[in-house]
Order: structure tokens, then sequence, then C-alpha cells
């Protein structure tokens, strides 16, 4: 009887804790993707010289080097995720960010102090990616951990959510801050506010954190304790697999749902202002669409999702690039961007569960976190410095293709792999 009756208690604090995890994943993503929603501002102060597309090159090289860190930051709080506890790595990584994000706030321009601004950005951003890097991994396997067996496809896609929620509150706050600052003061002051409120938030989150429970996967742990090298003597399958399922993914996302902002106004010729609420709109749309698809994995499974993205993302990418290239109807540009973003919502929706479900207990922090940040680094992180290379040169179609040829790399691991859902190594419900 008292097993039965504290049931309902020992689920409420079961999500009491996954929605704090959650708000930890919005605020940590606001202030990762500030950087790249204010880019087209602050560009000029870190890096006068030069014309607006060496600029953001500059500034795009600089988020490079935070992706760069994120396999750093994933190592570090991968181990200590799976020897002391999800929880613990979750708080440690939430204060990474907020350091941060106050270090880029209250940093004077190159105008001011000469290359120590930069320097200072460059420092910044690497303490964000070394967050970023281990936030995923710890939130991804916490929310999988937590969550019910038949129901983590949608815990997944909250957890995607949440993350794109702090993006899109991003573009909400550049949004409003457009609409009462002129376009000087933005440049002179205005891109730094959401980099104080991301700061703040960030210790808030700390606090709320300490209060959460530990999963029960964690408390029930058995095996050896976790190394890099038994990770991949152990799983190296899994250890591929999620690298190669990432790749793809983590493209396409990049290139429609942070570089397109910067492809609309460099490329297509938008107004910063309507590029702005184009990217707004579509990521409304996908942001909600993530727990909708994830309920869906929990029905038909995740392989057939995955699979329909490669093969979707492979024959839409170019032609979708190349229609947004020369369009210049903002109706047009948000139906184009959105179609794309649905599709990508296939993999963001399930990616989390996916990953954590192909590991046991003892590895399974350090091997959703590790294969993910490096193969995030390389074509998420790369992607809109690929892209700008390619247009600077000239070939911009050039990056069309490569996306295409990635995701269809991905599609490759899709097809082979077995469904997660059917095969998931969570034992505890």
């Amino acid at each position: 009887m008292t097993d039965i009756a504290a049931a309902p208690e020992r689920l409420t604090n079961r999500v009491r804790s996954m929605l704090a995890g959650s708000a930890g994943n919005l605020v940590e993503t606001f202030d990762w993707f500030v950087y790249a929603a204010f880019g087209l501002y602050f560009s000029k102060v870190f890096f006068p010289e030069g014309d607006r597309t060496t600029q953001l090159l500059n500034t795009a090289a600089v988020f490079l080097v935070g992706f760069l860190a994120r396999p750093v930051g994933a190592w570090m709080m991968g181990l200590y995720g799976d020897r002391v506890g999800r929880k613990a790595a979750m708080v440690i990584s939430v204060s990474l960010m907020g350091v941060g994000s106050l270090a880029i706030g209250l940093c004077p321009g190159q105008a001011e102090i000469g290359m120590a601004a930069p320097t200072v950005l460059v420092a910044a951003r690497i303490l964000q990616g070394m967050s970023m890097g281990g936030e995923y991994g710890a939130s991804a396997v916490y929310l999988s951990e937590m969550a019910r067996r038949e129901t983590r496809g949608f815990w997944s896609g909250v957890f995607y959510a949440t993350l794109m929620g702090g993006q899109l509150i991003a573009l909400g706050v550049l949004l409003t801050l457009t609409a009462v600052l002129s376009p000087e003061d933005m440049q002179r002051f205005g891109w730094r506010i959401p980099f104080f409120i991301g700061g703040l938030l960030a210790f808030a989150v700390f606090w709320l954190r300490r209060g959460m429970d530990e999963t029960p996967s964690f408390h029930a742990r058995q095996g050896p304790r976790t190394t890099t090298l038994g990770l991949i003597r152990a799983h190296p399958r899994a250890t591929m697999t999620v690298m190669g399922l990432t790749a793809g993914g983590t493209l396409a996302y990049y290139t429609f749902g942070t570089y397109m902002q910067k492809f609309l106004v460099n490329t297509s010729g938008f107004s910063k202002d309507q590029a702005n609420l184009i990217a707004a709109g579509s990521m409304a749309v996908f942001t909600f669409a993530q727990p909708v698809f994830g309920a869906l994995s929990d029905r038909i499974g995740r392989r057939p999702m995955l699979i329909a993205f490669g093969l979707l993302g492979a024959v839409m990418t170019w032609p979708v690039l190349s229609a947004l290239s020369h369009t210049r109807d903002v109706a047009t540009a948000f139906v184009l961007v959105t179609g794309a973003l649905l599709v990508v919502a296939l993999y963001t929706s399930v990616n989390a569960v996916v990953k954590a479900e192909l590991f046991p207990t003892e590895v399974r922090a350090l091997g959703v976190a590790l294969p993910y940040s490096i193969a995030n680094a390389i074509f998420g992180g790369g992607a809109e410095y690929v892209a700008l290379a390619f247009k600077q040169r000239g070939h911009e179609t050039g990056y069309f293709t490569y996306v295409t040829v990635v995701v269809a790399a991905s599609l490759v691991v899709y097809v082979a792999m077995r469904d997660t859902r059917r095969h998931s190594r969570i034992a505890e419900d």
C-alpha cells in the first residue's frame, strides 16, 4: 500500500525533474544561439575591417571554434555524467554557459581594446562550446532515462523543442530589440542585451537544477568504470552509428535553422528585418512539430523517421536552396524554409532518444555526447564557414551539393541500423 500511495509522488518528482532539465536546455540554447542571431550586428564590433561577407566569415570562424570545443566538453562531462551523475554534469554545464555569455556581453570592441576583443570572444565561445558539448549528452540521457518506455519519443521531441525554444526566444528578443532600437543603437549596444539576459538566466537554472532527482538508470548502473578507451573498444559500432546518423541531420539543421538568416540577407537580398521574420516564423513551426513527430516515433519506430528524413533531405536540399537564392517574395521564402525544417524535424525529434537507446547505462552519457559532438563540430559547426567560403569564391551552389551528399551518406546509416525503439538498451522504465 505504501508503494501504491507513493507512486503519484514519484511520478510528480520525475516530471518536475524532466521539466527542470528541459528549462536548462532552453536557457543554454538561448545563450548559444544568441551569437548566431546577433552576428549581423556585432561582427563589425569585433572584426571592423573588410566587407560584410568578410566580417561574417570571421564571426563564423569564431562560431566554428566554439563547436570545436564541444567535443572537449562532451568528453569531460560525459565521463563525469557516467561516473558522478547526470544531474551533476548538467549543473556544471549551465554554469560554464553563464560565464561565457556574460563575458561576451561585457567585452569592449576592437576599437577600444584592440586584438584583446576577438581574443575574449574566442575564449568565451570556447567556454560556451564546452558547456553545449556537455549539456547535450547529459540532458539527452537524463530525459531518456527519466521518461517511461512508451513515451520516450515524445520526451525526445520535448527535449529538442526546448533546445529550439531557446533559439526561437533568441530570435524573438532580436525582433523586439530591432523594433525598439535603431540600427545604429543595435550595433552600438543593443546586441549586448541578450548576452546579459542569457547569463543571468543560466545562473537561475543553476539553482533550479540542484533540486533535480537523479535517474533510476544511474542508480542501478553496473559494469566497469567508464573510460574513453573502454567506450571505443566495447561499443565501436554504436559509436560510429552516432557519428554517421548525426552528420547529415546536424548539417541540414544548421543550414536551414541558423545559416538561413544570413543566407536570406547575403544571397537572396532580403532586409535584415525580413530575414528575421522568416527565420522566426519557420522556427516556431519547427519547434512545435518536435513533440508531435517524437510521439509518432513511439508508434511507428525511430528508424522510419530517420529514413524519411534521409530520403527527403537528399532530394529537396539542392532545389530548395536554389529557389531561395532567387526568390524575393517573403511568403515564398517562408514556405520553402518551413518545409525544409519540417523535413529536418523527422531527424531532430528522435535524435536524442535514438542515441541514448544505443548504449548501456555505464557509458551512456559519454557514448551519446562524444561521437555526437565530434560530428556536430565537423558538420554543424562548419556549416556557416563552408557556406560563406563557397560564396566568397563565387561557387555558392557547391555548398548545396555538399549538404546533399552528406545527408545521402547519413541515409546509408539509417537504412543499416536497427530500430532502437524495439532494441533499446535502456532497461529501466
